[in-house]
Protein backbone atom coordinates (compact mmCIF):
# COMPACT_ATOMS: atom_id res chain seq x y z
CA UNK A 1 0.00 0.00 0.00
CA UNK A 2 1.22 3.48 -0.85
CA UNK A 3 2.66 5.52 2.07
CA UNK A 4 0.20 8.08 3.46
CA UNK A 5 1.39 11.69 3.74
CA UNK A 6 0.56 13.47 6.98
CA UNK A 7 0.76 12.40 10.60
CA UNK A 8 3.03 9.65 11.90
CA UNK A 9 2.46 8.24 15.38
CA UNK A 10 5.18 8.85 17.96
CA UNK A 11 3.63 7.02 20.92
CA UNK A 12 2.10 7.76 24.31
CA UNK A 13 3.62 9.67 27.20
CA UNK A 14 2.45 11.18 30.49
CA UNK A 15 2.78 14.76 31.67
CA UNK A 16 1.39 16.30 34.88
CA UNK A 17 -0.69 13.21 35.61
CA UNK A 18 -2.32 12.96 32.19
CA UNK A 19 -1.64 10.73 29.18
CA UNK A 20 -1.13 12.08 25.66
CA UNK A 21 -0.86 10.41 22.27
CA UNK A 22 1.62 12.23 20.06
CA UNK A 23 2.12 12.32 16.30
CA UNK A 24 4.41 14.24 13.97
CA UNK A 25 3.88 15.97 10.63
CA UNK A 26 7.29 17.08 9.41
CA UNK A 27 8.66 19.46 12.07
CA UNK A 28 5.28 19.78 13.81
CA UNK A 29 4.40 17.57 16.76
CA UNK A 30 0.83 17.34 18.00
CA UNK A 31 -0.37 15.91 21.30
CA UNK A 32 -3.86 14.60 21.89
CA UNK A 33 -5.00 13.93 25.47
CA UNK A 34 -6.28 10.40 26.03
CA UNK A 35 -9.83 11.02 27.19
CA UNK A 36 -11.96 8.03 28.31
CA UNK A 37 -15.13 7.78 26.22
CA UNK A 38 -13.57 9.29 23.08
CA UNK A 39 -13.79 7.20 19.91
CA UNK A 40 -10.73 6.82 17.73
CA UNK A 41 -10.53 5.41 14.20
CA UNK A 42 -7.20 5.12 12.39
CA UNK A 43 -5.94 3.53 9.21
CA UNK A 44 -2.26 2.64 9.72
CA UNK A 45 -0.08 2.68 6.62
CA UNK A 46 3.59 2.09 6.04
CA UNK A 47 6.39 1.84 5.67
CA UNK A 48 7.05 2.16 9.40
CA UNK A 49 9.60 4.85 10.16
CA UNK A 50 11.87 5.86 13.07
CA UNK A 51 10.19 8.10 15.65
CA UNK A 52 13.29 10.20 16.34
CA UNK A 53 14.50 11.05 19.83
CA UNK A 54 13.30 13.09 22.82
CA UNK A 55 16.15 14.82 24.68
CA UNK A 56 16.09 16.19 28.25
CA UNK A 57 14.93 19.80 28.44
CA UNK A 58 13.44 19.82 24.94
CA UNK A 59 9.64 20.11 24.69
CA UNK A 60 9.35 18.14 21.45
CA UNK A 61 10.85 14.99 20.01
CA UNK A 62 13.58 15.55 17.42
CA UNK A 63 12.68 13.94 14.07
CA UNK A 64 14.96 11.25 12.71
CA UNK A 65 17.54 12.94 10.44
CA UNK A 66 17.36 10.02 7.99
CA UNK A 67 13.60 9.35 8.11
CA UNK A 68 14.82 5.77 8.48
CA UNK A 69 12.73 2.63 8.02
CA UNK A 70 12.31 0.34 11.03
CA UNK A 71 11.12 -3.25 11.44
CA UNK A 72 7.29 -3.34 11.15
CA UNK A 73 7.16 -6.20 13.68
CA UNK A 74 9.99 -5.04 15.95
CA UNK A 75 9.83 -3.68 19.48
CA UNK A 76 12.33 -0.89 18.67
CA UNK A 77 10.75 2.36 17.47
CA UNK A 78 14.07 4.05 16.63
CA UNK A 79 16.80 3.47 14.09
CA UNK A 80 20.35 2.76 15.37
CA UNK A 81 21.39 6.43 14.93
CA UNK A 82 18.55 7.75 17.08
CA UNK A 83 19.04 4.97 19.62
CA UNK A 84 22.64 6.12 20.08
CA UNK A 85 21.44 9.71 20.66
CA UNK A 86 18.74 8.67 23.15
CA UNK A 87 19.99 9.44 26.66
CA UNK A 88 17.22 7.37 28.22
CA UNK A 89 18.39 4.26 26.37
CA UNK A 90 22.02 5.01 27.22
CA UNK A 91 21.03 5.31 30.87
CA UNK A 92 19.15 1.99 30.81
CA UNK A 93 22.19 0.32 29.23
CA UNK A 94 24.61 1.73 31.86
CA UNK A 95 26.40 3.77 29.20
CA UNK A 96 26.24 6.99 31.27
CA UNK A 97 28.27 7.17 34.48
CA UNK A 98 27.05 10.60 35.61
CA UNK A 99 25.22 13.39 33.81
CA UNK A 100 25.09 15.93 36.64
CA UNK A 101 21.35 15.50 37.26
CA UNK A 102 19.62 14.47 40.48
CA UNK A 103 17.84 11.11 40.37
CA UNK A 104 15.26 9.38 42.54
CA UNK A 105 15.16 5.71 43.46
CA UNK A 106 11.72 4.11 43.58
CA UNK A 107 9.90 0.88 44.34
CA UNK A 108 6.97 0.21 42.02
CA UNK A 109 4.22 -2.31 42.78
CA UNK A 110 3.05 -3.75 39.43
CA UNK A 111 0.83 -6.53 40.78
CA UNK A 112 0.88 -9.32 43.33
CA UNK A 113 4.46 -10.54 43.59
CA UNK A 114 5.66 -8.00 41.00
CA UNK A 115 7.91 -5.47 42.72
CA UNK A 116 10.21 -3.32 40.57
CA UNK A 117 13.12 -1.09 41.57
CA UNK A 118 14.16 1.73 39.29
CA UNK A 119 15.41 5.27 38.99
CA UNK A 120 14.11 8.40 37.33
CA UNK A 121 15.42 11.94 36.86
CA UNK A 122 13.97 14.11 39.61
CA UNK A 123 12.86 16.70 37.05
CA UNK A 124 10.45 14.12 35.53
CA UNK A 125 8.39 13.87 38.71
CA UNK A 126 6.11 10.83 38.55
CA UNK A 127 5.87 10.64 34.74
CA UNK A 128 8.13 7.58 34.46
CA UNK A 129 6.08 5.71 37.06
CA UNK A 130 2.88 6.47 35.16
CA UNK A 131 4.39 5.42 31.82
CA UNK A 132 5.53 2.12 33.31
CA UNK A 133 2.04 1.39 34.59
CA UNK A 134 3.07 1.38 38.26
CA UNK A 135 -0.10 0.48 40.17
CA UNK A 136 1.49 1.86 43.33
CA UNK A 137 4.91 3.30 44.11
CA UNK A 138 7.09 4.95 46.71
CA UNK A 139 10.24 7.03 46.43
CA UNK A 140 13.15 5.73 48.52
CA UNK A 141 16.08 8.10 47.99
CA UNK A 142 17.56 10.89 45.87
CA UNK A 143 21.07 11.76 44.76
CA UNK A 144 23.50 11.77 41.82
CA UNK A 145 23.34 8.97 39.28
CA UNK A 146 26.30 6.89 40.56
CA UNK A 147 24.94 6.67 44.11
CA UNK A 148 21.35 5.98 43.03
CA UNK A 149 22.45 3.34 40.52
CA UNK A 150 24.49 1.54 43.21
CA UNK A 151 21.45 1.61 45.49
CA UNK A 152 19.30 0.17 42.69
CA UNK A 153 21.77 -2.67 42.19
CA UNK A 154 21.83 -3.35 45.94
CA UNK A 155 18.07 -3.87 46.08
CA UNK A 156 17.88 -5.96 42.91
CA UNK A 157 20.92 -8.01 43.95
CA UNK A 158 19.31 -8.75 47.32
CA UNK A 159 16.26 -10.16 45.53
CA UNK A 160 13.88 -7.57 46.99
CA UNK A 161 12.76 -6.33 43.57
CA UNK A 162 13.56 -6.79 39.88
CA UNK A 163 14.75 -4.13 37.46
CA UNK A 164 12.56 -5.28 34.54
CA UNK A 165 9.35 -7.18 33.80
CA UNK A 166 7.91 -8.25 30.48
CA UNK A 167 4.82 -6.35 29.39
CA UNK A 168 2.78 -9.56 29.31
CA UNK A 169 3.68 -10.33 32.93
CA UNK A 170 2.37 -6.93 34.01
CA UNK A 171 -0.88 -7.10 32.06
CA UNK A 172 -1.68 -10.59 33.39
CA UNK A 173 -1.20 -9.24 36.92
CA UNK A 174 -4.15 -6.86 36.41
CA UNK A 175 -6.58 -9.78 36.80
CA UNK A 176 -5.69 -10.55 40.41
CA UNK A 177 -5.32 -7.25 42.24
CA UNK A 178 -5.83 -7.21 46.01
CA UNK A 179 -7.60 -4.32 47.72
CA UNK A 180 -5.99 -0.94 48.46
CA UNK A 181 -5.07 -1.81 52.07
CA UNK A 182 -3.21 -4.95 50.99
CA UNK A 183 -1.41 -3.05 48.23
CA UNK A 184 -0.36 -0.36 50.70
CA UNK A 185 0.79 -2.83 53.35
CA UNK A 186 2.78 -4.94 50.87
CA UNK A 187 4.60 -1.91 49.50
CA UNK A 188 5.15 -0.40 52.97
CA UNK A 189 6.76 -3.63 54.19
CA UNK A 190 9.03 -3.75 51.11
CA UNK A 191 9.90 -0.09 51.61
CA UNK A 192 11.03 -0.76 55.17
CA UNK A 193 13.23 -3.64 54.05
CA UNK A 194 14.69 -1.51 51.24
CA UNK A 195 15.67 1.28 53.60
CA UNK A 196 17.32 -1.27 55.90
CA UNK A 197 19.38 -2.58 52.99
CA UNK A 198 20.39 0.94 51.98
CA UNK A 199 21.50 2.03 55.45
CA UNK A 200 25.03 3.38 55.23
CA UNK A 201 25.01 3.89 51.47
CA UNK A 202 27.05 6.89 50.39
CA UNK A 203 25.98 9.75 48.11
CA UNK A 204 22.24 9.21 48.54
CA UNK A 205 19.63 10.90 50.73
CA UNK A 206 16.93 8.47 51.89
CA UNK A 207 13.29 9.45 52.37
CA UNK A 208 12.42 7.68 55.66
CA UNK A 209 8.95 9.26 55.78
CA UNK A 210 8.09 8.98 52.10
CA UNK A 211 4.51 8.21 51.22
CA UNK A 212 2.89 5.62 48.97
CA UNK A 213 0.94 6.63 45.87
CA UNK A 214 -1.70 4.33 44.39
CA UNK A 215 -2.67 4.58 40.70
CA UNK A 216 -5.25 1.79 40.48
CA UNK A 217 -8.23 4.16 40.44
CA UNK A 218 -6.47 6.50 38.00
CA UNK A 219 -5.89 3.58 35.63
CA UNK A 220 -9.50 2.38 35.91
CA UNK A 221 -8.49 -0.98 37.42
CA UNK A 222 -10.47 -0.86 40.66
CA UNK A 223 -12.37 -3.94 39.41
CA UNK A 224 -9.36 -5.40 37.61
CA UNK A 225 -8.87 -5.85 33.88
CA UNK A 226 -11.73 -7.04 31.63
CA UNK A 227 -12.34 -10.77 32.08
CA UNK A 228 -11.91 -11.22 28.33
CA UNK A 229 -10.15 -9.10 25.73
CA UNK A 230 -8.14 -9.35 22.53
CA UNK A 231 -4.52 -8.24 22.68
CA UNK A 232 -3.01 -6.52 19.64
CA UNK A 233 0.08 -8.70 19.14
CA UNK A 234 1.08 -7.23 15.78
CA UNK A 235 0.29 -4.53 13.23
CA UNK A 236 0.80 -4.60 9.46
CA UNK A 237 0.47 -2.08 6.64
CA UNK A 238 -3.19 -1.20 6.13
CA UNK A 239 -4.30 -2.11 9.65
CA UNK A 240 -7.48 -0.56 11.03
CA UNK A 241 -7.51 0.37 14.71
CA UNK A 242 -10.69 1.80 16.18
CA UNK A 243 -12.81 1.76 19.30
CA UNK A 244 -13.81 3.74 22.36
CA UNK A 245 -11.07 4.64 24.80
CA UNK A 246 -10.95 3.52 28.40
CA UNK A 247 -8.54 5.04 30.90
CA UNK A 248 -4.92 4.52 29.86
CA UNK A 249 -2.77 2.15 31.93
CA UNK A 250 0.83 3.19 31.53
CA UNK A 251 1.40 2.96 27.77
CA UNK A 252 -1.48 0.52 27.25
CA UNK A 253 -4.96 1.35 25.99
CA UNK A 254 -8.18 -0.65 26.20
CA UNK A 255 -10.50 0.08 23.27
CA UNK A 256 -14.13 -0.99 23.67
CA UNK A 257 -15.65 -2.75 20.64
CA UNK A 258 -19.25 -3.18 19.42
CA UNK A 259 -19.19 -6.91 20.25
CA UNK A 260 -18.36 -6.20 23.90
CA UNK A 261 -14.83 -7.67 23.82
CA UNK A 262 -12.28 -4.84 24.06
CA UNK A 263 -8.88 -4.64 22.41
CA UNK A 264 -5.69 -4.08 24.40
CA UNK A 265 -3.03 -2.04 22.60
CA UNK A 266 0.55 -1.43 23.69
CA UNK A 267 0.94 2.00 22.07
CA UNK A 268 4.57 1.29 21.21
CA UNK A 269 3.16 -0.90 18.41
CA UNK A 270 1.50 2.23 17.01
CA UNK A 271 4.70 4.27 16.83
CA UNK A 272 6.19 4.87 13.39
CA UNK A 273 3.04 4.18 11.33
CA UNK A 274 1.32 6.88 9.27
CA UNK A 275 -2.20 7.63 10.49
CA UNK A 276 -5.34 8.68 8.65
CA UNK A 277 -8.90 8.86 9.92
CA UNK A 278 -11.33 6.04 9.15
CA UNK A 279 -14.81 4.92 10.17
CA UNK A 280 -14.04 1.26 9.49
CA UNK A 281 -14.30 -1.28 12.32
CA UNK A 282 -11.11 -2.59 13.91
CA UNK A 283 -9.67 -5.90 12.77
CA UNK A 284 -8.04 -5.89 9.32
CA UNK A 285 -4.26 -5.88 9.54
CA UNK A 286 -4.20 -6.59 13.29
CA UNK A 287 -2.79 -9.77 14.82
CA UNK A 288 -5.28 -10.31 17.67
CA UNK A 289 -4.73 -12.83 20.48
CA UNK A 290 -7.60 -13.79 22.82
CA UNK A 291 -6.90 -13.35 26.53
CA UNK A 292 -9.16 -14.61 29.32
CA UNK A 293 -8.92 -14.31 33.07
CA UNK A 294 -7.80 -17.66 34.49
CA UNK A 295 -10.04 -19.44 36.94
CA UNK A 296 -9.24 -19.02 40.59
CA UNK A 297 -7.27 -21.93 42.10
CA UNK A 298 -9.57 -24.70 43.25
CA UNK A 299 -12.45 -23.63 41.02
CA UNK A 300 -14.25 -26.51 39.28
CA UNK A 301 -17.58 -27.15 37.63
CA UNK A 302 -20.47 -28.21 39.82
CA UNK A 303 -21.27 -31.89 39.28
CA UNK A 304 -24.81 -32.02 40.72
Amino acid sequence: MRETAGWTASGLHWHDGRAYLSARNGEREHERPVTPGDRIGWLLTGPRRCTGVRLPGEPQRRPCPHNALIDPDGAAVQCPTCQRADLGLALARDQILDDGRTYRLYLAWLGTGLLKVGLTAEERGTNRLLEQGALAFTFLARGPLPGIRRAELTLSGAGLARERYRSRTKTEGWWRLPGPRRRHDDLAASRGEALRLLAGHQRIECFPGGGITDHVELFGLADGAPAEYREVAGVSDGAVLSGTLRRPIGRHLFLDQPDGVPLLLDTRRLAGWALSATDLPAGPGLDLRPRRRPEAPGTQDTLF
